[in-house]
């Protein structure tokens, strides 16, 4: 316990020496801002290189014009302090306004809001001075933020990159080729042509961020892919459902999408006198989505597709006259002109992945609510009585019409509940695609492609076919173009459907011989 004391105490006595040292100089410098315009430059360079928090507001005072100087000749009044009576503002030339630039840049490094260090990791970063890395070294110590402590060991990198020190340099070197950044790899292209010596180096360097480039591009890509999955996922389900299991070609499928992005628009502008609901309009007009395009769904097939049931080409042209009605209906209520659904804050930004790989947080809610609305529908087929009747009706009508089932009224809930699906799957698209009368045309037929690809009727293969359709889609744009893409995948899906024309999962057993 004894040694612990004094040990305790030789610290104390090592520290208060510093401490009472690095005040003396914050004092010193501090005293020279109320000098001539040199001794201002001096003391403004002087407190950027103590890295004292304290330094901060006193530096943005005097470039705002608002740092007094004392009548008695006693220095500045800190913005803390009362204004005492004949202070003056302390007057700046271009000398000292290009010195606090500078210290306020470093200066912000130890500030205390997160979004400040993060803005001057940067501005040194771009600046590469060999005088930073000290500073940049402080701050790094005290740094806990993954984000900032990234940037700031890339600006020490970038700054010991210029330095006089070849060991410095070659370790600045190894420090940048070992990040993912492009602007580390245009930092080392430079200094190549600078330091003919560290060529090898440089190039081994250069080559390792191409690589994690090309995996970042690889990541984004797949990303963007899942994305588009996603969405062809939620536009084919409802179909899946109406196509698939009923086997009625519904033209108005992409009008029942439609129909459920114009409904989170009414919610949210019926919402907007509610402030506290408001931002809950999203996910309100989800069910309210899904009851508004089921009614419609089940007005339709009890009205005219039941009349049209094993005449599939007059129900082709009957669904489409159908779509054309609604588009033409939402046209004259809502007008023509695009309208937004604004996305809640949870929903808007843009989250920064393990290797730096940028996904946007709409998309990425999109691929999970693409996901849940699957479960859903496998959990409504499989495990309640409305699923079970529609299966005994898919697989043989007849002997399920001898059970006691009633035909006529499955056929108007499984018809309503695509319906349903289909309008959920608008309610996220207002999310990424501007909600107009046409927004259902652009995915009718890659909501069909989804579905023959998969196989008609399997919801597994809906997924699948999806998630591959958008993957393929995304990973041929760089190189055709969107245009062409979509053109590719098409023939290959062709060509696809003569080897296997009932798709990747095909139905097997009654259902598949009906």
């Amino acid at each position: 316990m004894g040694n612990l004391i004094r040990a305790v105490l030789v610290l104390l006595a090592l520290a208060l020496p510093a401490a009472a040292q690095g005040q003396d100089a914050f004092d010193a410098a501090l005293a020279g801002l109320a000098g001539n315009f040199n001794q201002q430059a001096e003391a403004v360079e002087r407190l950027g290189a103590l890295g004292d928090p304290r330094a901060v507001p006193v530096l943005r005072a005097l470039a705002d014009g608002r740092l007094l100087k004392r009548p008695d000749g006693g220095g500045v009044v800190q913005p803390s302090e009362p204004a005492p009576p004949g202070a003056e503002p302390v007057r700046v030339n271009n000398r000292v306004r290009v010195a606090l630039r500078g210290a306020l840049g470093r200066l912000q490094l130890v500030s205390p809001d997160p979004g400040e260090r993060l803005a001057a990791a940067e501005a040194v970063f771009r600046s590469r001075d060999a005088a930073n890395a000290p500073l940049l070294e402080a701050a790094l110590a005290r740094e806990s933020v993954p984000r900032i402590r990234a940037q700031m060991e890339l600006s020490l990198a970038a700054s010991r990159l210029v330095a006089d020190d070849g060991e410095a340099k070659r370790a600045a070197v190894f420090a940048l080729g070992a990040t993912a950044s492009t602007d580390a790899r245009a930092l080392l292209l430079e200094a190549r042509a600078a330091d003919p010596g560290l060529s090898a180096e440089i190039e081994a360097a250069v080559a390792a961020i191409d690589r994690r480039l090309a995996l970042r591009r690889a990541a984004e890509t797949l990303f963007q892919g899942l994305s588009l999955g996603s969405v062809l996922l939620l536009a084919a389900l409802g179909l899946a459902v109406t196509f698939g299991v009923m086997g009625v070609i519904n033209m108005a499928h992409g009008e029942m999408v439609m129909l459920g992005a114009y409904t989170a628009v009414v919610v949210q502008e019926a919402l907007r006198g509610v402030p506290a609901l408001l931002p809950w309009s999203l996910p309100l007009s989800v069910p309210a989505a899904f009851l508004v395009t089921a009614l419609v769904g089940a007005a339709i097939e009890r009205g005219l597709i039941r009349h049209l049931y094993g005449r599939p080409l007059e129900t082709l042209l009957m669904t489409f006259g159908v779509g054309m009605i609604l588009q033409q209906a939402v046209r004259t209520l809502f007008g023509a002109q695009n309208r937004d659904v604004t996305s809640p804050a949870w929903m808007q930004g843009t989250l920064t992945l393990p290797g730096g790989v940028a996904v946007t947080q709409n998309r990425l809610w999109i691929i999970v609510f693409g996901l849940a609305v699957l479960l859903a529908v496998v959990a409504a087929i499989r495990l309640t009585r409305f699923g079970l009747e529609m299966r005994a009706v898919v697989q043989n009508r007849r002997i399920a019409a001898t059970m006691g089932i009633r035909t006529g009224r499955v056929d108007a809930l499984t018809f309503a509940f695509g319906s349903g699906v289909a309008g959920m799957a608008g309610v996220a698209l207002s999310q990424i695609d501007n909600v107009s009368p046409n927004l259902g045309t652009g995915y009718i037929i890659d909501s069909f492609m989804v579905v023959v690809f998969g196989g008609v009727g399997s919801l597994a293969g809906t997924l699948v076919g999806a998630m591959t359709l958008g993957v393929v889609n995304k990973v041929l744009e760089p190189w055709a173009g969107a245009v062409l893409a979509k053109v590719a995948v098409l023939v290959a899906l062709m060509l696809f459907i003569q080897r296997r024309p009932r798709g990747l999962f095909a139905l097997r057993g009654r259902a598949a011989d009906a």
